[in-house]
């Protein structure tokens, strides 16, 4: 890509992003990836790239990479250029991620590859669809572009169900998946209800709770569950968990618990590896907190043998929590299109790199940012004190009005019987 390949856009639209009255955008081609967790929305948001790039004449083609960075360095590009409009629309609605992702958590050498592959094939465009390590990628890749005095403009997309990235008041994908836990958890609940006993499910979320605290909006009436949410902003001790239960269990004869995967002691040292010795560990080294059902099922375990409750049931949600096709956020889809889409015009109109944000300004609307990469690279954003309950097992009211909105519209309602009972006969006594 040449710097005399250029050509000027005049009399743009207004619009909040800051741009010159005549704007000099390069000649090139765009190159737009996915890495880390699928999501239920994550195909929207490369769907906004993919079709927002192709109304510009600057841009020669849009490629994808296949399996995120690891296909930039394998250079295993797809042709978007030559899908169909319709098609992108139709996987847009998919869950999923639908050009792969990948693990992959490049460090400065595997940037620097990145950045060869880019140049090699006159990419002029980088976004990159992901969450905090997929920031701190298109960092290190702009850096590299700009000590080379190469013209490539590198945007970062959020994408996250654990809604931890900083700066932003929540990202695309977490939406859904709350959506997904609250009707689990409601569903769970009135489970437990027809057959008393104790259920615990562990959610998603690493060091945040955000996905957690979703099992919350699940609840209706007062003696509803979850009534005891565990969150890795708390400190968890295996003795006061088990007076929370047997206190719930006395109270109401039952007891739903949620629990996060990222429960962790005064050290910090997760739960998970107090309870055994057999610990997994991912790619990166990190520890598996909840993907084997291990955390579970020993919680569960220590409830059956310290506090003898026979019925103890536990589950671990997974992977399910984030392409769940049933119960996608029709808000949540929206902002993801978005995000995509405002990438695009960022890198085109605007005048550097950045990270894509979205910023509550109302109840309820969005607007969307572009914020400095060092900004967001490599930050985990936790659950503000604000949402947390004093006991530290619940939420509060204004951690329910700030997910309500995200959970989209045709959120199912339960409803129950009175139970006027009728009088005994036969043992009036019993």
């Amino acid at each position: 890509m040449s710097k005399g390949n250029i050509i000027r856009i005049l009399d743009q639209p207004s619009d909040p992003i800051t741009r010159k009255e005549s704007q000099i955008m390069p000649h090139g081609k765009v190159l737009v990836a996915q890495g880390g967790g699928p999501t239920a929305v994550i195909n929207q948001s490369m769907a906004g790239v993919v079709l927002e790039a192709r109304k510009f004449r600057n841009v020669e083609l849009v490629y994808g990479a296949y399996h995120g960075v690891s296909g930039i360095i394998n250079e295993e590009f797809l042709d978007l250029t030559q899908e169909t409009s319709h098609n992108i629309e139709m996987v847009a609605r998919t869950p999923s991620s639908a050009l792969g992702s990948t693990r992959d958590k490049p460090d400065l050498k595997y940037c620097q590859e990145i950045f060869k592959v880019l140049k090699a094939h006159g990419i002029g465009y980088f976004f990159y669809i992901g969450g905090n390590d997929s920031s701190d990628t298109v960092r290190i890749v702009s850096e590299e572009a700009r000590r080379a005095g190469y013209p490539l403009r590198c945007i970062h997309i959020p994408k996250t169900i654990d809604n931890d990235l900083v700066g932003n008041d929540h990202t695309p994908g977490y939406p859904s998946a709350a959506r997904f836990v609250a009707q689990a958890f409601m569903g769970a609940n009135l489970d437990n209800a027809a057959l008393p006993g104790v259920y615990l499910a562990v959610v998603m979320g690493r060091h945040a709770g955000f996905l957690t605290a979703a099992a919350a909006l699940g609840k209706k009436f007062p003696d509803d569950g979850p009534h005891l949410i565990y969150l890795p902003e708390r400190v968890f001790s295996v003795e006061k968990f088990l007076a929370d239960v047997k206190a719930t269990y006395d109270k109401y004869g039952r007891c739903v618990i949620a629990a996060s995967e990222g429960i962790h002691d005064e050290q910090g040292a997760p739960i998970i590896s107090q309870l055994t010795t057999e610990v997994e560990r991912d790619a990166h080294g990190n520890m598996q907190l909840s993907g084997t059902g291990a955390l579970a099922d020993l919680l569960c375990d220590e409830i059956k043998r310290n506090l003898g409750i026979k019925r103890v049931r536990g589950d671990t949600f997974g992977y399910l929590q984030r392409s769940f096709m049933g119960c996608v956020s029709d808000v949540d889809q929206r902002e993801a299109r978005e995000v995509g889409e405002k990438a695009v015009q960022y890198a085109m109109w605007g005048d550097r790199d950045g990270s894509v944000a979205i910023k509550r300004t109302g109840f309820y609307s969005v607007d969307y940012q572009l914020v400095p990469l060092e900004n967001v690279a490599g930050k985990t954003r936790v659950m503000e004190d604000e949402f947390i309950a004093p006991s530290g097992t619940d939420v509060t009211d204004a951690f329910r009005m700030y997910l309500r909105p995200l959970l989209g519209s045709g959120m199912p309602d339960e409803y129950r019987l009175r139970l006027n009972k009728v009088a005994k006969i036969l043992n009036p006594a019993r």
